[in-house]
């Protein structure tokens, strides 16, 4: 059976593993979404990055908590959490700004291949890292590595999201299949950025 500290340094390698993949994931997505004029894949390369903000985060607070369980919350982790929730709303009212330009304007994407391509990456990926963080957490019966691992689930759904309406877009055209997908990146960045705003003014040390 795993020690303690064997576990802690596990969720300290998923947590450098999340932000680095994320940076990665963000430069490609961005770039990219940009190139293609893909709104929703621009948008979820965004979120990546706003993912690496929240990674930092929680890897300052998995150091503390593996050095002091009953610490109490550093003003660093509360502010990161701030940021990030604030970020997550920035990012919901540019791709709302964005959805509307699609519309009036008709526009249509040059192509969502890569959206495919880097969402279903995404999904193989963010879903290995939700359940190896879950387990984890679990045996630590750690409450904020658990949670983490629920934070990971959300970039499973922004996946899934991306995935879907890049497909219909590729198979059918359909127009507006792309903003549909962008707005979904909206729901899910709000309920983001919620969940960021309590936890930073949650009264538990997490």
């Amino acid at each position: 059976m795993e020690n303690e500290i064997s576990l802690y340094n596990k969720a300290l390698k998923l947590s450098w593993f999340t932000i680095i993949y994320n940076i990665l994931e963000g430069l490609v997505s961005t770039i990219i979404g940009a190139e293609d004029e893909t709104l929703a894949l621009f948008g979820f390369g965004v979120d990546s990055f706003i993912e690496v903000m929240s990674g930092i985060g929680i890897l300052i607070m998995i150091l503390r908590i593996k050095n002091n369980p009953l610490s109490p919350k550093r003003s660093f982790e509360i502010t990161a959490l701030k940021i990030t929730g604030y970020a997550f709303f920035i990012l919901s009212a540019g791709l709302l700004i964005g959805i509307i330009f699609n519309i009036i304007n008709r526009h249509r994407p040059e192509t969502t291949f890569w959206g495919i391509i880097i969402s279903a990456v995404s999904i193989v990926v963010m879903t290995w890292l939700m359940l190896a963080k879950k387990k984890v957490g679990t045996k630590l019966d750690s409450e904020p590595i658990v949670c983490d691992s629920n934070c990971t689930k959300m970039c499973v759904y922004m996946s899934v999201i991306l995935l879907v309406s890049s497909v219909i877009y590729e198979l059918t055209g359909f127009a507006y299949a792309d903003s549909i997908g962008a707005a979904g990146l909206i729901w899910i960045s709000v309920l983001e950025g919620k969940e960021a705003l309590e936890k930073a003014n949650a009264r538990f040390s997490f």
